[in-house]
């Protein structure tokens, strides 16, 4: 199976790279030969390599920002997708599109089912579902969508990584403490989306987070204490508690971010693993450097 990848360069893309079945023939163009900006790119990148399947893990994610950008965040999110999934349609190949938990309003109590009626409060999310309608539109049988939540990595500029270095500069960071979701892997989110390749049926959404829950103060706790215990920081480090109120930003986050993940394990058979255990690898890789 021929695969092209958009974003390698970004946390989930190099994830994929990684993990990448021996089976898969693999092409990860940089952004001189694919420019998500650049429609007529993508569409000589896709005609030139004729993939079986594309997974698009590139996309605008900085949330604030779109704020600012609103047309360069839809034309990466939505436009870019729409154009990816065109180009997809006409050589005959699948596509997955990675998605986020920023398509929820954050109301709800339970974790958001693959069937509940998306609500953005943010142009990253408004962004990102017109991406998913886009691709579930022009490829309702070879499209797949997969949201993912709280991804951070090893690598790259993610939560982890931003809090391993304030800790390290002043010992202490405010992180807020009633948002709640599921800290995930990008390794996790690449197992899942090598696992819908190979399943020829899988079409639709899918969700997939690590297992269990947590507030981002307590998220940024569980690092301090797991980086301690590597030597990554100070054991006098301190986390402290804030509100979303505390904390301003230009976008709207959603207060709760738990994905119903029972739908992707029926299919594929993959029981996802406690966060807390996957922050553990992701630490040490972190440590070995």
């Amino acid at each position: 199976m021929k695969v092209l990848i958009t974003g390698g360069t970004g946390q989930i893309g190099r994830a994929l790279l990684a993990s990448a079945p021996p089976a898969c023939q693999i092409v990860a163009p940089d952004r001189s030969e694919l420019d998500l900006a650049d429609l007529d790119s993508i569409r000589r990148a896709v005609a030139l390599q004729s993939p079986d399947l594309i997974v698009n893990a590139g996309a605008y994610t900085a949330v604030d920002d779109a704020e600012r950008e609103p047309a360069l965040a839809r034309e990466i999110n939505a436009v870019a997708p729409a154009c990816l999934a065109e180009s997809a349609a006409s050589c005959g190949a699948r596509m997955i599109q990675l998605s986020t938990d920023f398509v929820f309003n954050g109301a709800a109590e339970i974790p958001y089912s693959t069937d509940t009626a998306p609500d953005p409060l943010s142009v990253y999310g408004e962004t990102k579902l017109a991406g998913e309608h886009a691709v579930l539109g022009q490829l309702p049988e070879l499209g797949i969508v997969l949201r993912a939540a709280w991804v951070y990595s090893a690598t790259g500029r993610n939560f982890l990584l931003t809090i391993l270095r304030r800790l390290r500069e002043t010992g202490a960071v405010r992180v807020v403490d009633d948002q709640t979701g599921a800290p995930t892997a990008a390794a996790s989110v690449a197992e899942i989306v090598w696992a819908l390749a190979e399943e020829p049926a899988a079409h639709g959404i899918y969700h997939w987070t690590d297992a269990g829950a947590a507030t981002w103060c307590g998220f940024a706790r569980a690092i301090a204490d797991q980086a301690s215990a590597l030597g990554l920081v100070d054991r006098s480090v301190e986390v402290i508690p804030i509100t979303t109120g505390d904390y301003p930003t230009a976008a709207l986050r959603p207060k709760y971010s738990l994905l119903d993940t029972r739908s992707t394990t029926a299919l594929t058979g993959i029981v996802p693993r406690d966060w807390r255990a996957r922050l553990k690898e992701v630490l040490k890789e972190v440590a070995v450097g």
